[in-house]
């Protein structure tokens, strides 16, 4: 590898690690296809990606397409990803079910104000409840 080409990442690491598994890229690229779009990425874009080769992150059908390769849900390489492209690690709840994270991130994009009268309607709740 020269110094133009970027150290392989998270998401080519997932790539990797199949292939050394015993998958081959053919098979892989066989299944990578986006279940939403039906869009199919090629054995030598996946290989490419295993080597640290793409540049660019790939976006949502490519990234839904990979995950069906790799037979890994889609939230796992978003964030592997989100690591290798973006240098962004991603935090996430855990103990609490699906219901609880919705309402946690749309909160989260909601401005000071607004999460204050949320939070004061959840704290009336569970006053009203242990009353």
């Amino acid at each position: 590898m020269d110094d133009t080409t970027p150290a392989p990442g998270e998401l080519s690491r997932l790539v990797r690690d199949a292939q050394q598994a015993g998958e081959s890229y053919q098979r892989l690229a066989d299944r990578a296809i986006d279940p939403e779009t039906g869009d199919q990425l090629s054995k030598p874009y996946l290989q490419k990606l295993a080597s640290g080769a793409v540049t660019s992150p790939p976006r949502g059908p490519m990234l839904r397409a990979i995950a069906a390769a790799l037979r890994l849900p889609p939230a796992v390489v978003q964030r592997a990803a989100a690591r290798q492209f973006l240098d962004y690690e991603a935090t996430e709840l855990s103990g609490y079910d699906d219901d609880i994270r919705v309402i946690v991130a749309h909160l989260s994009g909601m401005d000071p104000t607004e999460r204050r009268k949320w939070r004061a309607m959840v704290e009336a709740a569970e006053q009203a409840s242990q009353e």
